[in-house]
């Protein structure tokens, strides 16, 4: 199906891409990432707090019922904006957001934040975020990254003692090896894995299996970042067959490769977020499939 044919107004619902459970809740498997919200734009180029009130609302409209933000992103915009535009939250919303990372500002040379997985500092920043999302207890709570400085267990245990003391439904974790995976569901249960995964980056494929093996989420981030890597061009090639972006390709892929799978697919644009979740009204034949897991097992 053209991206032409597709109604722009069409909902999401339980039968276009299927649900998954995330502890006690389900949510559809195709989500959005929150990330850009805070650098939502007006026509004439500025930042305008507004459209990212109208592309939250937008989410929610089309029936996404899962929203994964984090504590660092837009230094606390990204959850501020989010209750801004969605207070009193919809019950069958689910939103995620995350804590690991320093709460500090990028420095000249740096490439990304340092990690702090300091039992106190998760705590310091549950806290915050259940202010900034206006909720009484966060649904599910990501451990973004492990810290190289912290004894894992150590970050793994904050997170348990804050969901037995009622401030988190469910725990995920992101950025983990299968080790660190297994090392935190030893102390607590896991709901879902949000690790970097798409056609051209499968760095992660031992983590999906386990997954996949446990019944737990597996939440792709950059799930449709394909520059540079084999999958492309034929990315490129079947999206052009299909008269679609090449973003809807690389959705419907992921999709189609694993039932566990739920893409977070991120945007600053209501334009954009509307074409990226078409993709769950995309079908790829089983060659097309066949064509696009070879070129991903290269990957």
């Amino acid at each position: 199906m053209s991206a032409e044919a597709l109604d722009s107004a069409r909902k999401l619902d339980d039968g276009a891409v299927g649900t998954l459970a995330l502890g006690d809740l389900s949510v559809r498997r195709l989500g959005f990432g929150a990330m850009r919200i805070s650098s939502a734009r007006n026509p004439e180029g500025q930042l305008d707090r507004a459209e990212a009130i109208a592309l939250c609302r937008r989410v929610v409209e089309r029936g996404v019922n899962f929203i994964d933000a984090a504590n660092i992103y837009g230094y606390g915009a990204c959850e501020e904006i989010l209750a801004e535009a969605l207070y009193p939250y919809p019950a069958d919303l689910v939103i995620g957001t995350k804590a690991g990372f320093a709460t500090v500002r990028l420095e000249p040379g740096m490439r990304r934040l340092p990690a702090d997985g300091r039992p106190e500092h998760i705590r310091e920043q549950c806290e915050i975020s259940l202010k900034r999302l206006r909720r009484d207890v966060i649904d599910l709570y990501q451990i973004h990254v492990p810290d190289p400085n912290v004894p894992y267990e150590d970050t793994v245990g904050a997170f348990a003692d804050l969901q037995r003391e009622g401030k988190v439904r469910h725990i995920g974790v992101s950025n983990v090896t299968p080790e660190q995976l297994e090392l935190a569901r030893s102390i607590c249960k896991v709901v879902s894995v949000q690790n970097r995964y798409n056609i051209g980056t499968r760095d992660s494929e031992a983590v999906l299996e386990a997954c996949e093996r446990e019944a737990m989420a597996f939440l792709p981030y950059r799930p449709v970042i394909l520059k540079d890597t084999p999958a492309d061009a034929l990315v490129k090639e079947i999206a052009q067959a299909h008269g679609a972006p090449t973003q809807q390709i690389a959705l419907a892929w992921l999709l189609a490769h694993s039932k566990v799978m739920l893409p977070i697919p991120g945007t600053s644009s209501r334009k954009h977020f509307d074409e990226n979740l078409d993709a769950a009204w995309l079908k790829l034949d089983p060659a097309e499939i066949a064509r696009l897991d070879a070129v991903a097992a290269q990957g």
